[in-house]
């Protein structure tokens, strides 16, 4: 991806990580069994998708908190507001079962991205962000949908 330095690029790749791991788990039994016995069954399948998902969503409302610092006056406090939504959105929509919690999940990284436009849009954010945040949404929104709709 041009234009992203290289430290973020490899650190929002690494962090895919469990999203990959819990998609591969739940496509191929053999795999999910071997991690279950050496990982823990939290570790495999949608469970793992979804504690680490809800996490992540948490570490970026506190990203965007950070891009709000960059700004003053009523347009900072729209955006320390807009900062606190996708915590919230994780601590609130992730119950019930996994395929509910899953969309939910989508439905949060959908939303992160369009409130990461916003931000680069208001010139809070690196140039690069955008194409960064684009590139890992749409991966993680693929490996969320192997648990919700496979």
């Amino acid at each position: 991806m041009r234009g992203i330095p290289k430290a973020p690029l490899f650190l929002g790749l690494v962090g895919l990580i469990p999203f990959v791991w819990g998609a591969l788990t739940y496509l191929s039994s053999d795999l999910q069994d071997w991690g279950r016995q050496e990982l823990g069954s939290r570790f495999v399948g949608p469970y793992v998708q979804l504690f680490y998902g809800s996490v992540i969503l948490s570490f970026m409302s506190g990203v965007l908190w950070g891009f709000a610092t960059k700004t003053s006056g009523s347009k900072a406090a729209t955006c320390y507001a807009l900062s606190v939504l996708p915590a919230l959105w994780a601590f609130f929509m992730t119950g019930g079962g996994p395929v509910e919690a899953g969309i939910n999940l989508m439905y949060g990284f959908a939303g992160l991205l369009m409130l990461d436009a916003m931000f680069t849009y208001w010139r809070l954010t690196p140039t690069w962000w955008l194409r960064l945040r684009v590139l890992l949404t749409v991966i993680v929104l693929l490996c969320l949908a192997v648990g919700v709709y496979l």
